[in-house]
């Protein structure tokens, strides 16, 4: 255990990376948004005012993913970490981040609430589909989706670690030819309409529990790679 605390703690040597630069992208799209609501009003604009700069921290996780495994890996292996300490340590600080972050989300979102939207009937923490649930789903929600995105960063950077270019580019390539073989089988076969369907009745509890499954799949994944990564 406390190597993994360890772990954590060197990952935390650039807070500014993994702790700064997320607060500072929330802060900026949150005022953005907020400027721009004001002048939607002034111009007599009605309705209820959306924005999803919300999200553009959690896909900051996607590249924390990446910088979080390239950065400190080649490092921890000189430290004589072994992987497994270097991941559970590296998999525990970035969990924990999201928990914090998912639990400001869902509090922001009753304070926006409570404050008619900012003062301009805005939503931008309490988007009404994720909003309208009850609080664990909304931070649950919020916590598995960060955490995916942190994965398949992760991930993507496990198979550069152990294939190189070459094994990016094969992955993505077959991840490509996948994704054309399934849009082609839906357009040939007509189902369309059913698949439309099918997508408009995922609820968040739904959503976020197809995304727990795939982040713990990508994470057992990312850990057999890491074994054999090359440094």
């Amino acid at each position: 255990m406390s190597r993994i605390i360890k772990v954590a703690r060197m990952q935390l040597i650039n807070k500014w990376t993994f702790i700064g630069i997320p607060l500072v992208i929330l802060a900026s799209a949150f005022l953005f948004t907020l400027a721009i609501w004001y002048l939607v009003r002034r111009g007599g604009g009605e309705g209820i005012l959306y924005g999803g700069g919300a999200q553009a921290p959690m896909w900051y996780f996607l590249a924390l993913g990446i910088q979080a495994l390239t950065l400190t890996f080649p490092f921890a292996m000189a430290m004589s970490v072994s992987r497994r300490s270097f991941y559970l340590g590296t998999l525990a600080l970035f969990s924990a981040c999201a928990l914090i972050l998912a639990v400001f989300y869902y509090l922001m979102g009753l304070v926006e609430i409570a404050t008619g939207g900012w003062g301009v009937d805005g939503r931008f923490f309490a988007l009404q589909w994720i909003a309208e649930n009850n609080w664990l789903t909304q931070i649950l929600f919020y916590f598995v989706l960060m955490i995916l995105l942190f994965m398949l960063g992760f991930f993507a950077a496990t198979l550069y670690m152990r294939w190189r270019t070459t094994g990016v580019l094969v992955f993505t390539i077959g991840l490509g030819l996948a994704l054309l073989g399934a849009v082609a089988l839906i357009t040939l076969t007509e189902t369309w309409p059913q698949v439309g369907r099918w997508l408009a009745a995922w609820t968040a509890a739904g959503v976020t529990a197809a995304g727990a499954g795939l982040a713990v799949v990508l994470a057992g994944s990312s850990y057999l790679t890491l074994r054999k990564a090359i440094v």
